[in-house]
């Protein structure tokens, strides 16, 4: 994505949504579910959403779109099909609900969780460093410094900053800015992130100028009232939206907007993972689409361009995203219950060593949930009064109960211990 110099352009009034008036659903709320895809006059009828906005000449001699308000009047109804998606993603997200309740140390697990979906999401934009190489450069913070894990660390410090700032402040415009600021002050850019701030300038996707891109998005000084709009729809409570298409919506019409330099796709992605906690779908946040999204990474930039085409095909986004939902909700449901499996059979290990021993390897068990990566020290700040050496006799006793093994064999100093079939799991779901 580039960037140049833009200037307010003029909105002409938009064409009529629909032509044939016979063909209007009058139901009166924004959204509505119609079994046979019949409006309320029996009549037969599509009823979505045929233009979120359209191209306006520019100045600079080439197009860019403009949002019309959002959401748009028209009702926007699921078809049978998709009603169908929905209500089997919010079964698996029940149940995931359910599991993630039965996990002892849910903040641990959480933060796996986490930093999966900060590795996801950053790959998606170019990051070749793994969540594998994020959690060693918490233990070994030099590990980072010839690869762009940082990209990973800074998703990680919005994501958490988000989740906290929830207690003050509702996803909002402002949210929106200070979400970036802590995303992209200090990662990776193709050009100035001005973190925090929205563009001053026209940006634009793929191609090397906006007259030959594939996407033109709003001029900077449209910016302010677009993002108004979401605002507003993602506080209304009376438009009938459920919470998975609201955030579905939410995604698409932000990256439709593009309001910053840079960092647009990762806090689009940030913001279904912060609205979704918002809006109570899971009492933890572990729902996170952007390993599905990097997996089908083409296809994902295909909806989200048709979304804004002409006419806008919103029930195609709509319908992969809610087939990412039920596909990550599957994935967080296994890991979920290979997670429980594994405690409880490495719990059992460590309880056979001896009383003391034992009470010591649980404590470092523990641990490896949050961190399954360590070194000498690190085990030393657990056990918080162990010498070197005792820290070491207690790796020695894991990795002959086959819970730690050494991450590269042929190293004599500096080594590093991972807590392998725990990793795997989330390992062996990315292969998938």
């Amino acid at each position: 994505m580039y960037s140049i110099r833009g200037q307010r352009s003029k909105v002409v009034a938009p064409d009529p949504f629909w032509q044939d008036k016979s063909n209007r659903c009058i139901q009166k709320q924004p959204f509505c579910i119609h079994s046979r895809a019949r409006c309320s006059q029996n009549k037969e009828l599509m009823c979505m959403w045929l233009r979120i906005g359209r191209l306006v000449q520019q100045p600079g001699g080439y197009k860019a779109f403009i949002p019309l308000p959002f959401p748009p009047t028209e009702p926007l109804c699921l078809s049978p099909q998709l009603e169908v998606k929905h209500g089997e993603a919010m079964r698996l997200i029940g149940k995931l609900d359910g599991i993630s309740q039965l996990l002892p140390d849910k903040d641990f697990f959480l933060l796996m969780f986490v930093r999966k979906e900060a590795a996801s999401s950053s790959q998606i934009e170019g990051t070749q460093a793994t969540m594998v190489d994020a959690i060693e450069a918490e233990v070994i913070p030099q590990s980072a410094q010839a690869k762009d894990v940082e990209d990973i660390m800074c998703y990680i410090r919005a994501l958490n900053y988000g989740i906290e700032r929830f207690d003050t402040l509702p996803i909002s415009v402002r949210f929106m800015r200070e979400l970036h600021d802590k995303l992209m002050r200090g990662a990776r850019s193709t050009q100035h992130p001005f973190p925090g701030d929205f563009r001053y300038s026209q940006n634009w996707i793929g191609g090397t100028s906006p007259s030959n891109a594939t996407f033109v998005p709003p001029p900077p000084l449209e910016v302010p009232q677009a993002l108004g709009d979401i605002e507003r729809f993602i506080h209304a409570k009376d438009d009938n939206y459920p919470p998975l298409i609201k955030a579905a919506l939410l995604h698409a019409q932000f990256e439709t907007i593009h309001p910053f330099t840079d960092g647009n796709g990762r806090t689009g992605r940030l913001l279904v993972t912060m609205f979704l906690w918002q809006e109570k779908v899971l009492e933890l946040p572990l729902l996170y689409l952007s390993d599905f999204f990097k997996k089908n990474q083409n296809l994902y930039y295909d909806r989200l361009q048709a979304y804004h085409s002409d006419p806008a095909e919103v029930y195609a986004w709509l319908d992969f995203f809610l087939e990412g939902v039920i596909s990550t909700a599957n994935s967080a449901i296994q890991i979920a219950s290979n997670i429980t499996n594994i405690r409880e059979r490495d719990m059992a290990k460590v309880h056979k060593l001896g009383k003391t021993s034992a009470a010591t390897a649980v404590e470092v068990l523990r641990n490896l949930f949050r961190q399954p990566i360590v070194d000498v020290a690190k085990i030393q700040e657990w056990t918080k009064g162990k010498t070197r050496a005792g820290a070491q006799k207690i790796i020695e006793r894991l990795i002959d109960l086959e819970i730690l093994a050494q991450r590269d064999p042929t190293k004599t100093y500096g080594r590093t211990y991972e807590y392998r079939s725990y990793l795997q799991l989330f390992e062996r779901e990315k292969e998938n």
